[in-house]
């Protein structure tokens, strides 16, 4: 049955274990789920191992950075967690059920998430052929099958969330050596269809089955997982489309394919907030955090997709109050329609692509002149042209590196020139973080009067037109983004 949920992720280590020191006290092993309490958040997300160790006392497998009941590890944070972790075991008190219990307190559904990239250093070497090893290997989907079932029936969690897309290795694919071939499919949905079955059928309650899963039906059925067949058996309670490694908020996440399946099937489908708005995966010198209208922007187009609810995680640290405000706004559709709104397009990243996760940003101008138009598609959720819209502002800006104010362009918006709008070059200053910082690269700002971009996908188009004489390299097209600003009362007198 589908339901609305407002989640936050913790990953047990980035904004939590790696900064305490033992002996841990419970008021800072409450935090993670005390910093979100109060706001819409209404599940919390837990990840309970990282590939060489679980973030709990389990029987199953091997805890992390414990050796012999003791911390163990080369790395300060690594030692850190460990050693919290023990200094709570060491008072009778299970680390994920003092989370469990605090969530349970704050009216909460715990969700313990599970990744399921190869094994890795999780086990003992002897416990499986050659160390970690692949899903072909019937051992990997029994442990993992059994770490599954410790969480619902040691623990008194809601349910589980596999997590399909924290996926890493070298090579191009993440679960078979061989790829999304038809055997390895039916492997995979065999595994789903028994960690289902399991899950719904513990003794004390059915529990929740979610499964995190890379944004395009190919990218997910190249990697051996069948969505689709998963959803129309019924195997799921929901679904969230998301690339772990691609932490950059994206307001154009093209999932639409799976929410239709999704629906029909009774699941859920919870669209996934990055927590950054730059960072090194697309060519940033450093990382820059997305502010309220960029949450908003995003939040509008996934709710114009079908989503039942939100989720995010990995928020700037310690959380503050302009956290915990968009943990509040994010919880509903209404707390973002009419409010302004900057709806940014993403850029690329070739981790990315390789489970077809793809972007029309970098991209170079090169001449010969004119250069053909670059297409940038985005998406919109304001009705900016309706009757009774209320926006009173909108902006186009286009981000160009290597450039120099004698260049001109041409720009289209759905077709439509905007040589009339008015435009202006306003240099970017201290926010570039990206290459040629020292060619006084610029936007272009267009005040959209006339031709203003529709609700629903819109096609920008861009061509360099001309370059002073003598300047021959690329002009780059960086990012573009959209500023809507809305006014309280709708236009017009009449």
């Amino acid at each position: 049955m589908r339901r609305r949920r407002t989640i936050y992720h913790n990953d047990a280590r980035h904004s939590y274990l790696w900064y305490f020191e033992p002996p841990m006290r419970l008021e800072d092993a409450w935090i993670p789920i005390d910093e979100v309490a109060g706001t819409a958040v209404d599940t919390f997300s837990y990840c309970v191992e990282r590939g060489d160790g679980m973030f709990y006392p389990t029987k199953v497998g091997k805890m992390f950075s414990v050796e012999d009941g003791k911390a163990q590890s080369a790395h300060n944070y690594e030692w850190r967690a460990a050693a919290c972790m023990l200094s709570l075991m060491e008072r009778g008190l299970d680390p994920l059920q003092v989370l469990i219990d605090r969530a349970h307190e704050h009216g909460m559904d715990f969700i313990a998430d599970l990744r399921l990239q190869r094994l890795g250093l999780m086990y003992p070497e002897s416990e499986l052929e050659n160390g970690g090893g692949g899903w072909a290997e019937e051992r990997v989907r029994d442990l993992k099958f059994d770490i599954l079932h410790e969480l619902v029936t040691e623990y008194p969690t809601q349910g589980v969330e596999l997590d399909f897309t924290a996926a890493f290795g070298g090579g191009k694919y993440f679960y078979f050596a061989d790829g999304g071939t038809p055997e390895n499919t039916a492997t995979m949905t065999e595994w789903v269809r028994r960690v289902s079955e399991m899950v719904r059928s513990r003794p004390e309650a059915p529990g929740v089955v979610g499964a995190r899963i890379f944004p395009t039906e190919k990218g997910n059925l190249d990697q051996g997982l069948d969505v689709r067949t998963w959803l129309n058996e019924g195997l799921l309670d929901f679904v969230v489309p998301v690339a772990y490694i691609y932490t950059v908020l994206d307001p154009n996440m093209p999932f639409d394919w799976v929410v239709g399946p999704a629906h029909e099937s009774g699941a859920s489908v919870y669209g996934f907030l990055q927590h950054h708005l730059q960072d090194e995966v697309v060519g940033a010198n450093g990382r820059l955090f997305p502010n309220l209208e960029h949450f908003r922007a995003a939040a509008a187009n996934y709710w114009e997709k079908g989503v039942d609810g939100l989720y995010t995680w990995m928020m700037d640290w310690p959380l503050g109050d302009a956290e915990r405000n968009i943990l509040t706004m994010i919880g509903s559709p209404e707390l973002v329609r009419g409010k302004d709104k900057l709806y940014a397009v993403s850029r690329s990243y070739d981790g990315a692509e390789r489970f077809d996760y793809r972007h029309h940003l970098p991209y170079d101008l090169c001449p010969p002149l004119p250069t053909a138009a670059h297409t940038i598609p985005f998406t919109i959720a304001d009705d900016i042209a309706a009757e009774d819209s209320r926006v009173g502002e909108t902006k186009l800006r286009i981000y160009l590196s290597n450039v120099v104010a004698g260049d001109r362009f041409k720009v289209a918006l759905n077709g439509r020139s905007l040589a009339d709008e008015t435009m202006r070059r306003v240099w970017k200053k201290n926010r570039d973080a990206y290459p040629h910082t020292n060619q006084r690269n610029h936007w272009l700002e267009f005040d959209l009067v006339d031709i203003v971009p529709h609700k629903g996908e819109n096609l920008l188009e861009v061509s360099l037109e001309s370059r002073p004489e003598g300047l021959t390299g690329n002009v780059t097209i960086a990012e573009v983004e959209v500023e809507v600003r809305h006014n309280p009362y709708p236009a017009g007198l009449e």
